[in-house]
């Protein structure tokens, strides 16, 4: 399954969605002559996509964000390019959205271009989460997201993890819930993530069939 020039990365705070969304652009430059990435989370004030600018626009990347760098604005400026990003056909986008329906409400005010383009709008999962550690939890979280942004979740993404200290076992325990969020709300699992040191180990078909190995950019060295 091919995904669409125009993808949008979702999910609660703590799952990793923006560690997602960084190594998902770097492995779209790898394809794509041109590749945009845009953080538009506005409720998390770490762990920022822009954090990274220097490294992305190292890699050919280019960065966008909130003009306006307050997090406790109710919902800050968007800079004007997001408009182009969304309608650059010419472009591979990744835009990082706020985890929760207030940090969807971002999307409310793009939701007609959005649905003007082909896009594909992936939430992100991490079972062991305590807002998101049942069926039940995700799917409410998925639906309101829906409902406030006003745009259909295409693909839900296994990324269940601690961090450095995450083993086969976790992988597979998150697989078994996004799987049950599947079956539930008829959305396929686009991608299974997993750490460098663990991939290797892996040999569940199901999770190897849609494995997508990333490494820890979000995270400094000295960072457990």
């Amino acid at each position: 399954m091919i995904d669409k020039r125009l993808v949008i990365v979702t999910g609660h705070y703590g799952s990793g969605k923006t560690e997602f969304s960084v190594n998902y652009a770097i492995k779209m430059k790898e394809k794509c002559e041109k590749v945009s990435i845009a953080d538009l989370d506005i409720v998390n004030p770490y762990f920022r996509t822009r954090e990274k600018r220097k490294f992305l626009e190292e890699l050919g990347i280019d960065v966008s964000d909130s003009s306006i760098r307050n997090t406790t604005l109710d919902l800050p400026a968007l800079p004007a390019e997001i408009m182009g990003i969304i309608q650059n056909q010419n472009v591979k986008a990744v835009l990082d959205v706020g985890g929760d329906p207030v940090g969807a409400r971002v999307l409310a005010r793009f939701s007609t271009l959005i649905l003007n383009t082909e896009f594909d709008l992936f939430y992100v999962i991490n079972a062991y989460r305590p807002e998101t550690n049942s069926k039940e939890k995700v799917i409410k979280y998925l639906r309101d997201i829906e409902k406030t942004s006003g745009l259909k979740v295409t693909g839900l993404i296994n990324n269940t993890h601690l961090l450095k200290e995450t083993k086969v076992h976790d992988v597979e325990f998150g697989h078994e819930l996004t799987k049950e969020v599947s079956w539930e709300t008829d959305i396929p699992i686009r991608y299974e993530v997993a750490i460098q040191n663990v991939v290797q180990d892996i040999v569940n078909p199901e999770i190897k069939d849609k494995l997508f190995p990333i490494n820890l950019y979000m995270r400094e060295e000295w960072m457990s």
